[in-house]
């Protein structure tokens, strides 16, 4: 028997469905079934002078997974710039909630088939943008499609139970 135990916790990403991205107006499409950069603007590729604007219908859905969750709903709100380097990243920041998250102090009861409910606390969950896609095609070779870029994002962070 080992002396060590697994804690695991979770980190779910969930798409909001949304007609359009998390800080501009671009339309959100099948980033599998539209054509490869075919919904990108300005703001989900990092030009110059562009200025977010908060999509309402993403953080109503978010507000609703968080009352859902039994969370407290933060009444002040605020977005950070994640900084890091990666290809399908074209601004070098992600934008997301880091340290004021929309809903925080939750739990997931759930029952089980013998009757008993398990709680799962929820720490946090909160906003941000996806990245693009990267697709390896062969050797050294890497394609990048930013429809993805900017669509909004739930991750909701479970404590270890």
């Amino acid at each position: 028997m080992s002396k060590y135990e697994a804690i695991i916790g979770l980190e779910i990403h969930a798409e909001m469905l949304t007609d359009s991205k998390m800080f501009s107006g671009c339309r959100v499409v099948d980033s599998v079934e539209a054509d490869p950069n075919s919904a990108v603007d300005p703001l989900s590729v990092g030009m110059p002078g562009m200025l977010p604007v908060i999509n309402r219908r993403a953080v109503e859905m978010a507000m609703k997974v968080g009352l859902a969750l039994h969370c407290d709903i933060n009444q002040f709100n605020a977005f950070e710039r994640k900084n890091y380097f990666y290809p399908d990243l074209p601004k070098g920041y992600q934008i997301t909630q880091l340290e004021n998250p929309i809903a925080t102090n939750g739990q997931l009861n759930i029952e089980l088939a013998s009757g008993e409910t398990k709680r799962v606390r929820v720490r946090r969950a909160h906003m941000e943008e996806d990245t693009g896609k990267l697709t390896h095609v062969g050797e050294g070779v890497s394609l990048v499609d930013y429809n993805r870029a900017g669509v909004p994002l739930l991750e909701i962070v479970s404590e270890p139970d």
